[in-house]
């Protein structure tokens, strides 16, 4: 698949690696459906020019994604939607009984299942029954989802039970989905990236953070959102990249 010219849904797109990928794909010549519930989707559409519109919704909504999906739609024009990177999350810590002797909260770990993989799976559907109506292109292709789990999926830390469980089912949805829709002649991919300059890692003392860059074998730092990006470029314009889950992480093993 080719990126000029072609139409893409980026799911957090506010900053980090949502943001990353649309820069990209801008760069490229695609056009770009920035979707996300902060204010900052804006700003950043205004910047990327013509090539760019917001739209606001939640990952979970059925009815919200419709909408982002249907403007994806209409943005792509005669070729519709080309595309998804599908990279809203949120991250949550929580051990299953805490110091004082307290169970978890199980309302918590609800909202991080039902966001980072249920939200998953609910723009999965909606774009892929989008895509299913392009016109086949080379190989009979009509579209790709990237989606993103984590190095967390396989190897978990400490207080990670929610978050680990939520990107392990994003991992186990890649190849059946994959498997599913192939016939419709769209791909299935995933990225798990390890640690990332992100908005996400702002909370984390700089002492934390320089004991997870000497944890990176190399190169001894944080990923960048850009190389995120590379990858979700590289999927896109790769027809034999599919069903799988690459780990882009520096080659780090979570203790």
């Amino acid at each position: 698949m080719h990126i000029e010219s072609r139409t893409f849904l980026i799911t957090g797109a506010a900053s980090g690696l949502g943001a990353a990928c649309a820069e990209r794909l801008v760069e490229g010549g695609g056009r770009v459906v920035l979707c996300d519930l902060s204010d900052a989707i804006d700003p950043l559409a205004e910047r990327l020019g013509d090539a760019a519109i917001a739209v606001r919704a939640d990952i979970t909504s059925g009815e919200q994604m419709q909408s982002a999906v249907e403007a994806a739609v209409t943005h792509g024009g005669e070729q519709g939607l080309a595309g998804v990177i599908h990279c809203a999350g949120v991250v949550s810590v929580a051990k299953l009984v805490d110091r004082h002797g307290q169970p978890a909260d199980l309302e918590s770990y609800a909202r991080t299942v039902q966001i980072n993989l249920v939200g998953t799976f609910n723009v999965m559907r909606l774009a892929a029954a989008a895509m299913a109506n392009n016109a086949a292109g080379e190989d009979g292709e009509r579209g790709v989802i990237i989606n993103t789990a984590s190095v967390a999926a396989f190897d978990g830390q400490v207080g990670q039970c929610a978050y680990s469980a939520s990107k392990a089912g994003v991992v186990g949805m890649s190849l059946p989905a994959a498997r599913e829709l192939s016939r419709h002649g769209i791909r299935v991919m995933a990225i798990a990236p390890g640690v990332f300059e992100t908005p996400m890692m702002g909370d984390i003392p700089d002492d934390a953070v320089s004991a997870l860059e000497q944890a990176v074998p190399f190169p001894k730092r944080l990923g960048k959102p850009l190389e995120f990006a590379r990858l979700a470029e590289q999927i896109i314009v790769n027809p034999m990249l599919n069903g799988e889950v690459i780990r882009l992480d520096g080659g780090i093993r979570m203790q």
